[in-house]
């Protein structure tokens, strides 16, 4: 099936040093023409049946052409394509965004408060809170963690699902996120199966609305009154008030982000208490079940000990991170 791919390392392709022109007998595309060759291959190669994207503009960057695409889905997203028509960019990582990030997540373990495991507060039943951003890659690292987890101990745990109060990942995070809080309020028995698709892929969500049968209606006024209610876009839209004049805000769970002292994504809350964990589903069962006072049939259960990638898709690492977004 033809599907949409993303590439992650695509800018290493400029370290090489070559022009993107090449030589002069090079034929060198025509906007119009640049604009055409991309809908074509796009279209023929890289979308679902059915699916279609148009192009919105079309601009020289830097010895390409910058193309915005838009979805079917309504998103919008920005590719390149050399001047001569053989080499397409779907995705553009900004180097220097990107090295900043990485170093203000390097300490951010470090930087927060947190215990050690031993010292869980142990209550009857353990009440398990994730603060995530929903397209960190490293939110997105714990939530495919701690699935399994929450699923063997079953209804001997209280889990909730939370958000940072701030997203540094766009309009679209801030989106999402919305869908998440609505998709648990609605219809939590349908959450983690949302999850388990969303997480599989980048910009899965209308697939996974699909597939998990979500009742569109319903989250569609659970959207719009929350988003009215927490001022959710009205805030995105006025980037006077937006954390540190670079990330808009999202409030619906501020005052738990407060209490707890959670700084960024992930942040893990366990019986009232923050608490560092590896990322893996074992590791994070460990973790919580040192917060029974008895320990339920689902502690004794082993999961996996591989630490899943950042980011979206399936696979493991052998060596877990400490890493997460954080302004």
């Amino acid at each position: 099936m033809k599907k949409i791919i993303v590439l992650s390392l695509i800018l290493a392709f400029f370290a090489t040093g070559c022009s993107l022109t090449g030589a002069d007998s090079q034929k060198i595309l025509s906007p119009e023409e640049a604009k055409a060759t991309a809908i074509d291959f796009i279209n023929n190669n890289l979308m679902q049946p059915g699916s279609e994207v148009s192009v919105k503009e079309i601009a020289e960057d830097n010895n390409l052409y910058k193309i915005v695409l838009n979805m079917s889905s309504g998103q919008e997203i920005t590719s390149y394509l050399s001047k001569d028509g053989k080499l397409f960019f779907p995705q553009v990582m900004n180097i220097e965004e990107v090295a900043k990030e990485a170093e203000q997540n390097k300490n951010q373990e470090e930087a927060n408060k947190t215990v050690a495991s031993a010292d869980v507060p142990k209550t009857e039943k353990a009440k398990v809170e994730l603060f995530v951003m929903s397209h960190c890659p490293y939110g997105t690292q714990i939530v495919k963690g701690i699935i399994p987890t929450i699923e063997a101990l079953g209804d001997d745990v209280d889990f909730e699902l939370k958000f940072c109060d701030y997203a540094m990942h766009g309009k679209k995070e801030l989106d999402e996120q919305l869908n998440q809080h609505c998709i648990q309020e609605n219809e939590p028995e349908k959450l983690f199966e949302y999850l388990k698709c969303f997480l599989g892929e980048a910009d899965a969500t209308e697939k996974c609305l699909d597939s998990t049968r979500i009742n569109r209606s319903k989250l569609t006024a659970c959207i719009n009154q929350t988003d009215e209610e927490y001022k959710v876009t009205e805030l995105y839209n006025d980037q006077d008030t937006w954390t540190s004049g670079r990330f808009p805000q999202y409030n619906i769970n501020k005052d738990d982000v407060l209490k707890y002292g959670v700084g960024g994504s992930p942040g893990l809350v366990i019986n009232g208490v923050k608490i560092s964990s590896a990322r893996d589903s074992n590791s994070l069962l460990k973790t919580i079940c040192a917060g029974y006072e008895d320990a339920p049939a689902g502690c004794a259960v082993e999961l996996s000990s591989a630490s899943p990638s950042a980011g979206f898709g399936y696979s493991t690492t052998e060596s877990a991170t400490a890493a997460g977004c954080a302004q």
